[in-house]
């Protein structure tokens, strides 16, 4: 996206040097790393970093609007909603196309947000490798709002930990060892010291939880939550025994997990910004648009793409039973901005908050990039492509 930048990489790029790349960051947490990397960063210029913080500023005035949590309240599914929740969520995540603006010109549009934690920890390991590797000028960072690697690593620290004695202070998921974002707990726990516990490793006692570290039971007081309630109801009846974490529990949450449902796709209706594609819960259209092949139709409570019809039919409009937990989306153009060796690639670019206790707004820390070749951006529409995958935006600063 910065062209001069963009041809001195594709120059230097070469297939052996990113294998080195690769094996090194094995390296570091051998066979944790699950997910395809791309081959390349995104370069992002001053001028279309302004759009996109505008574009999440906006959307962050609707979520600090004293009515968002009366707003939100039909968002959570019945059983799902947990006790003592607080007034913001810790973290929030912003995910934007890359488009076309149909004048020649690029712009950031809205796909989805959540009010959950994403890759915090592996977005400051892998950028920093990645350096040792390919041509990144000293004045582009993955880190945003003027943070370095130290001060963002003590924002980040000051929202999981705050005052809490670290021991007692844990990352809480289904299965961790298991899971394809695995790499980014064992980055936050090395950042951190924070233990990573499955939910089926918890002992309740009252409403207080214990976990085992070092084989000691020691009480937690904070948990930087990772699970997703979707997934852990589809695992539920193979899981085996473990604590209802609905339940009225003498613990912190970082971030609440009601978060996830209030700061999501349930959101999207009801901003209005030149950056935020229309969109309509379906219950709420007064007419279906006559041209669905211009629109994207999405479930509310589900996760990681799934459930997602690209091509929609008055069909699938017609045949939904809830039609109050659909949303429907005008598609947008994602711009073929990224030139590889065979065809260009599609960007989408995730701007990631920080929301620390004490302040009034969330604040940019950090970011991620995929790239995709696909007509999506997810795995399933990228398999045996390249120059696809995870990757990171170096911002200019």
């Amino acid at each position: 996206m910065v062209p001069s930048l963009r041809k001195v990489y594709n120059e230097v790029f070469t297939v052996e040097r990113f294998q080195q790349f690769l094996t090194d960051l094995d390296s570091h947490y051998p066979g944790a790393i699950e997910f395809r990397l791309a081959e390349t960063p995104v370069f992002v210029s001053k001028e279309f970093a302004q759009k996109l913080f505008e574009a999440c500023e906006s959307i962050i005035d609707v979520i600090t609007d004293p009515s968002f949590k009366d707003l939100t309240d039909r968002s959570m599914p019945p059983g799902e909603r947990v006790p003592n929740e607080n007034d913001h969520a810790h973290m929030i995540a912003f995910d934007f196309g890359v488009c076309e603006d149909g004048q020649g010109g690029l712009v950031p549009q809205l796909i989805e947000m959540q009010g959950f934690p994403t890759l915090f920890g592996f977005q400051v390991h892998f950028p920093d490798l990645l350096r040792k590797y390919f041509p990144v000028p000293d004045n582009y960072s993955q880190y945003l709002n003027g943070l370095n690697h130290d001060s963002y690593l003590r924002q980040l620290k000051e929202v999981i930990v705050g005052n809490t004695p670290v021991e007692n202070v844990i990352l809480l998921e289904i299965k961790p060892h298991d899971q394809k974002t695995r790499i980014d707990f064992y980055t936050t726990h090395d950042y951190l010291g924070i233990a990573i516990v499955c939910i089926t490793e918890l002992i309740q006692e009252g409403k207080k939880l214990y976990y085992l570290r070092d084989g000691v039971k020691t009480q937690v007081k904070r948990i930087y939550n990772r699970v997703i309630f979707d997934e852990l109801k589809a695992k539920k009846d193979t899981l085996g025994s473990h604590v209802d974490i609905t339940q009225d529990l003498d613990v912190q949450w970082i971030p609440h997990p009601n978060w996830f449902y209030r700061i999501s796709k349930f959101t999207i209706p009801f901003i209005r910004h030149v950056y935020v594609p229309e969109t309509w819960f379906v219950n709420e259209l007064k007419q279906v648009p006559g041209d669905l092949e211009n629109y994207v139709l999405k479930p509310l409570f589900s996760f990681a793409g799934q459930g997602v019809k690209i091509d929609v039919t008055q069909e699938d409009i017609v045949n939904l039973t809830d039609p109050e937990n659909w949303i429907l989306q005008r598609k947008v153009k994602y711009a073929d901005v990224i030139p590889t060796p065979d065809v260009p690639a599609k960007v989408e670019i995730r701007i990631m908050y920080l929301w620390q206790d004490g302040w009034q707004r969330p604040r940019p820390a950090i970011n991620l990039a995929r790239l995709s070749k696909g007509k999506m951006i997810g795995v399933d529409y990228n398999k045996n492509k390249e120059w696809v995958g995870g990757s990171v935006a170096f911002f200019e600063q």
